[in-house]
């Protein structure tokens, strides 16, 4: 991952609505959540969400899916392994010592 991927995708999640959407949807699985479960079970207007998953999926963080007349939501865990990467690369500063994330 690039320095831009992951500043735009920690942007994302550095908003309070956007981390519970995710966390939600990370939680879900491969399966993901229709856009009407995650607006029930986060009690968000449809308007607020759609704001927040657009957000989120200019990230790339969540992919989308039509189904008939509603869409299913799910996390883009591929770019959330790679944000994790990203993160950690570096850890310890080479420290052999030190562990393999997380268990620094």
């Amino acid at each position: 991952m690039e320095h831009k991927s992951a500043t735009l995708a920690l942007a994302a999640l550095g908003h309070g609505t956007r981390l519970s959407i995710y966390r939600l949807l990370v939680e879900a699985g491969r399966d993901g959540k229709l856009a009407g479960e995650i607006a029930q079970a986060l009690t968000l207007p449809g308007a607020t969400l759609s704001f927040h998953l657009k957000e989120l999926a200019g990230a790339g963080l969540v992919t989308s899916e039509q189904r008939g007349r509603t869409v299913c939501y799910r996390a883009n865990f591929d770019v959330m392994t790679s944000l994790v990467d990203y993160l950690t690369e570096n850890c310890c500063a080479g420290d052999k010592t030190c562990g393999t994330p997380p268990r620094c």
